[in-house]
């Protein structure tokens, strides 16, 4: 196995919560409905996991956010549930494994993916 791509984001949680806040259809357009109901601060951490798949990726155009949703596993461990356009993306760069950090401290949320073939 490879390493084909790597991807980071970062996402300041307050900022966030205020675009949210501010602009109340973007919670609709960016997270599933399984992803809505989570806190503000899982929610931002979830953002930077879809900017960082597609910077893994090398930000192909037409990927719809709703073909990205991260899941938790049952040990708490987070993953991708990639369906559509995402999983097309996926596919077509080759990787086999996508492997998914998130984490949140001090205000910022962060994400990290590998795709590996």
């Amino acid at each position: 196995m490879a390493v084909i791509g790597v991807g980071i984001d970062v996402c300041d949680i307050e900022r966030f919560g205020a675009s949210l806040a501010r602009t109340p259809g973007l919670r609709v357009r960016l997270f599933t409905e399984a992803e809505r109901t989570r806190a503000v601060a899982s929610l931002a951490a979830r953002f930077a996991a879809k900017e960082a798949l597609a910077k893994a990726l090398g930000a192909p155009r037409g990927m719809a956010w709703h073909d990205c949703e991260i899941v938790n596993e049952s040990s708490g461990r987070p993953r991708f549930a990639l369906r559509g356009t995402v999983a097309a993306a996926v596919e077509a760069a080759g990787a086999q494994h996508v492997h998914l950090s998130l984490s949140h401290d001090a205000g910022v949320a962060s994400a990290m993916v590998v795709l590996e073939s």
